[in-house]
């Protein structure tokens, strides 16, 4: 018989035929995210699980399927995994580290012009039938001769600040390990603490993992020492900003915008997050612009990032180490 490998999320066809030659394959042809309750009945005897964003994985999870030999990720980021858990139990847990950075990227620059340059205000006054012709309206900010601050210079920090080159603007970083400095001068970078590159930045770009130490990292006290009236733009998670603090700091002034791709109601696997966004952050329709965490929804980055997350699990039931590894249970390898 061929192994079950259960899908939790709807993905391209290509991938449910590469998989079909050596598996059984139990799709999610919904857009919907699947209860655990419904994919735990489905994977109580499959050999690999294909999981997403929404997913999580726990030692409950584990002892509920005894045979599974792999977890797939299509995605980037594992928090919400029990990866020594599935050490312990000989699962191996894999993941596509490298293909979501630079749709991330762009999104991030794409959320900082529309929020800056009011389009989508323009959009819904355009829809409303008032529009006649120019008028002196929807005034924004532009982005030359303005200073960005990047927290954190991991791939997609990188990625954005290589996008910036040509914007003629003052682009600063603030992280733990300084870039080459042939890279520094490529992308026209100037590196400087956290508190300098908060009292200075025009816009605020937190580029870091979701980690304890990254949790409400933009607080209200960090958002106190921002330049006033600049903009913050979150891309990387949501649990990173605290999304109350910002609520105030834009009924003050202290922020003149917030754009998100990520939120606080996304992370699973945190004690107490929140179920939903804030409804004064949804209602601020003049000073936020909010998209469906669609960083990496690029059509042809989401199919290769399946294809590379089914090739994992090919190669665990191969018998091989899979190329996206992120532990090593050695009690199921025999390559």
């Amino acid at each position: 018989m061929k192994p079950k490998v259960i899908l939790t999320h709807r993905v391209h066809p290509e991938v449910i035929e590469l998989l079909s030659d050596q598996c059984e394959v139990i799709p999610n042809t919904t857009d919907d995210t699947l209860t655990r309750d419904e994919i735990l009945r489905r994977a109580q005897n499959a050999e690999a699980i294909m999981t997403f964003m929404p997913d999580s994985v726990d030692e409950a999870f584990l002892r509920a399927c005894p045979q599974l030999r792999v977890i797939g990720c299509a995605l980037k980021g594992y928090d919400n995994y029990d990866v020594d858990a599935c050490t312990r139990h000989s699962v191996w847990i894999t993941n596509v580290p490298d293909l979501l950075t630079i749709p991330t990227a762009e999104l991030t620059i794409g959320l900082l012009i529309g929020l800056t340059r009011n389009v989508l205000a323009g959009d819904r006054f355009m829809r409303s039938g008032q529009f006649n012709g120019w008028r002196p309206v929807l005034y924004g900010a532009g982005l030359t001769g303005k200073t960005i601050g990047l927290i954190g210079m991991g791939a997609v920090g990188r990625a954005i600040a290589q996008r910036l080159v040509g914007y003629e603007m003052r682009v600063l970083y603030s992280d733990p390990m300084a870039l080459p400095k042939e890279k520094e001068t490529q992308w026209n970078l100037e590196r400087v603490d956290l508190a300098a590159l908060l009292a200075i930045s025009d816009f605020v770009v937190p580029m870091v993992p979701y980690r304890d130490e990254t949790l409400h990292m933009i607080d209200a006290s960090v958002l106190a020492q921002m330049k006033m009236g600049a903009y913050l733009i979150n891309a990387c998670r949501g649990s990173v900003v605290d999304e109350q603090a910002v609520i105030e700091a834009l009924a003050s002034g202290r922020l003149a915008g917030y754009a998100a791709d990520v939120f606080e109601m996304e992370e699973w696997a945190r004690p107490n997050r929140p179920h939903a966004i804030p409804q004064k952050l949804l209602e601020d329709m003049e000073r936020t612009l909010f998209t469906p965490h669609i960083g990496s929804a690029v059509d042809s980055v989401r199919l290769e990032i399946e294809l590379e997350a089914a090739r994992n699990i090919l190669q665990v039931l191969r018998g091989e180490a899979p190329q996206g590894a992120i532990n090593r249970p050695e009690a199921k390898v025999s390559a």
